[in-house]
């Protein structure tokens, strides 16, 4: 998901979203410690997709602040 698809979303949708990316994560790092997980990298994509999620809810925090 780019960031683009991110702005578009709605305030709910990306708590949603970054509710489900954590829990995703959780999963992904427990496979990871027992070596069953195929592709590390995806480790990897999930961090970067919470932090752009939370970059644009700080943004939009910041605009309604301002």
């Amino acid at each position: 998901m780019n960031i683009n698809d991110i702005r578009a979303m709605s305030a709910s949708e990306l708590t949603k979203k970054l509710k489900e990316d954590k829990k995703e994560l959780l999963h992904l790092r427990f496979q990871h410690s027992i070596n069953q997980l195929d592709n590390p990298m995806k480790l990897v994509e999930i961090r970067k997709e919470i932090a752009r999620i939370l970059t644009v809810l700080r943004e939009r925090e910041l605009k309604e602040n301002a």
